[in-house]
């Protein structure tokens, strides 16, 4: 067994340790979707909305909220916690590399968000009638270059902060701003030309927009895929470049 997969296992088993953070990032996405779907109004066709429904819309943008809780709120914190309480300083003496660890977190994170990603469609799906992905695998490019995006970010946030209440407040200071260009507050079919210009320069809301291209039959948009990668690539180098032990 790999030090990645050895590492990878345990920061999971801590992950589970912790019942509000597996609330808020394994619980509250399919939850929020279902108190969504409850609205009766959100449930019929909108004219507007070139006759889509609106649980139509918010169905890949929960599923982008699920990858950003993990992205900002827990995988900082835990981190930065780690290098305040000593953890990293004792880890520094092992062979462990820094870009293992950053795996490691990386890699725990993106499992976990693939499982609520499978939660959610199902609910979708089968409670609300949404239709499934018409191009699974540009629907998997999609998550994943999100996913890759907005952990990257949340690395770059966990490598720098020194405790876990600074991360903590630099992920809510991310969190609000990237969940309102991923769509939650307004779907992205709703805003006006200059806010969604803005979102498309965003990692949630390219990544919203790739997953709802992939729903309807179609790739992301090459200028969603440069957007994502640029974000992970930027933000990853980084993280790996000012990874602090202490």
């Amino acid at each position: 067994m790999s030090a990645l997969t050895r590492l990878t296992a345990t920061e999971a088993k801590l992950f589970f340790r912790e019942p509000m953070s597996v609330f808020f990032t394994l619980a509250f996405p399919p939850l929020l979707l279902v108190i969504l779907g409850a609205i009766p109004a959100f449930r019929e066709p909108d004219e507007t909305l070139g006759g889509a429904r609106v649980i139509d819309l918010y169905a890949p943008v929960v599923i982008a909220m699920a990858i950003t809780m993990f992205a900002v709120s827990s995988l900082p914190q835990g981190f930065a916690t780690y290098r305040e309480k000593g953890v990293l300083r004792r880890m520094r003496t092992t062979p462990v590399k820094p870009a293992v660890m950053l795996g490691a977190q990386l890699l725990m994170s993106t499992l976990m968000s693939i499982a609520v990603m499978v939660v959610v469609l199902a609910i979708a799906r089968l409670a609300f009638n949404v239709s499934l992905p018409r191009q699974v695998p540009a629907y998997l490019l999609g998550y994943l270059l999100c996913a890759l995006a907005m952990f990257a970010v949340g690395l770059f946030v966990a490598s720098v902060a020194s405790n876990g209440k600074s991360a903590g407040a630099i992920g809510s200071l991310l969190f609000f701003p990237f969940l309102f260009f991923g769509g939650l507050w307004a779907p992205r079919e709703t805003m006006n030309d200059v806010l969604r210009t803005i979102s498309d320069f965003t990692p949630l809301g390219a990544g919203v927009q790739s997953l709802s291209d992939a729903t309807a039959g179609h790739w992301p948009q090459p200028l969603h895929v440069v957007v994502m990668l640029g974000w992970a690539v930027v933000a990853g180098g980084s993280a790996a470049r000012y990874f602090r032990w202490e």
